[in-house]
């Protein structure tokens, strides 16, 4: 057992920076990280440049090694296997000698014993531990949402195969959010249902990342490739398969995948470290919870192109931040503080860099 330490209190705009003593007398470091992310890949990365010996131990809410979460679209479209959308080499997990515990989630962190409950009665101790538990689906409240029988989200590859198990050349898709996730949804999709139609509330297409101009030449390129879409309105009820929106058209679907937008994943730190919009991290991944870090979309990091401190939800500052958050678990000196915002997607073979 650890020794125990007394909880610090989250202090507002203060984030600890001491560098923490690394070993228990005699004894490996105990690492636990709970995600098995692009930013948790980061994180055991990190770990490994500085520490050749200490236990590393992954809590993976999902069944599969690590991945790039942006080709799940492309796993729809054929054009991806689940083995080539692996981020690391098949041995990633044994050359780094750490373990995995796929399937379990982690329920309760107790930063005074330095313990993690997970949902299936085991409890870790660790010395070090990492919060890179990304982001979680926003759904919002609509009147007649659970009269849907064939719902979904479009966040994960768990989602991506429940989805593929519905499609079928008779069926007809309404995506909810003309964002990235809803148009990549859009693109993987197309060549295998009758139709998609696409509704959201912006009078444009990927309003988050494109002027007016650049929205209206991608939405003319995806119409072209099969695309309806419905901008400027919102849904204001669900009756089974319809939707009824609040410019009283009412459109017909089969199934309804929710891609509205996506919030930080901070729950296990409520209440234990400072959280904002995402959880908050010095420039070393430190939260104010001590021996506590968060890497990746779960928390919130300084755009470098507003000078604002806001969630970067972007596969680059999710790995090197994670690198950063395991270099300095370590014991190593690494700062990350400068997070760019920037983005390459295409769609039916139009690329855009943002």
């Amino acid at each position: 057992m650890c020794r125990r330490r007394p909880v610090r209190q989250p202090v507002s705009g203060a984030v600890r920076t001491a560098r923490l003593s690394l070993k228990r007398e005699g004894e490996p470091v105990r690492y636990v990280i709970i995600g098995n992310s692009i930013a948790a890949t980061g994180v055991v990365e990190g770990i490994r440049q500085i520490d050749q010996e200490g236990e590393i131990t992954l809590i993976s809410g999902e069944s599969h090694p690590v991945y790039s979460r942006p080709l799940i679209s492309y796993l729809l479209a054929g054009k991806k296997t689940e083995a080539t959308m692996r981020y690391r080499a098949a041995d990633f997990y044994q050359s780094t000698r750490s373990r995995v515990l796929y399937g379990r989630l982690a329920v309760r962190i107790d930063p005074n014993a330095q313990q993690i409950d997970l949902d299936d009665g085991q409890r870790l101790v660790c010395d070090r531990l990492c919060v890179a538990t990304g982001s979680v689906p926003f759904i919002p409240r609509v009147e007649g949402l659970e009269t849907v029988a064939d719902r979904f989200t479009f966040m994960s590859l768990d989602d991506a195969r429940r989805l593929e198990q519905t499609l079928s050349p008779d069926r007809r898709v309404l995506i909810i959010g003309a964002g990235l996730i809803g148009l990549k949804c859009a693109e993987g999709i197309r060549q295998r249902v009758r139709s998609v139609t696409v509704v959201d509330l912006a009078p444009a297409i990927l309003s988050s990342i494109l002027d007016q101009e650049g929205a209206r030449l991608m939405q003319t390129h995806l119409e072209k490739n099969g695309l309806e879409f419905h901008l400027g309105t919102s849904v204001r009820s669900f009756e089974q398969n319809h939707a009824i929106l609040e410019n009283g058209e009412r459109i017909g679907f089969d199934l309804l995948v929710m891609a509205v937008g996506v919030r930080c994943n901070t729950a296990l730190l409520s209440g234990i470290a400072e959280i904002g919009r995402g959880i908050t991290v010095n420039e070393r991944a430190e939260t104010s919870a001590r021996h506590v870090y968060a890497a990746g979309d779960c928390t919130q990091t300084l755009d470098v192109s507003s000078g604002i401190t806001r969630p970067m939800p972007l596969l680059p500052n999710a790995y090197m931040q994670g690198e950063c958050a395991g270099i300095n678990m370590a014991g190593g000196g690494r700062s990350f503080n400068q997070a760019i915002p920037m983005n390459a997607i295409g769609f039916f073979g139009l690329h855009v860099l943002t």
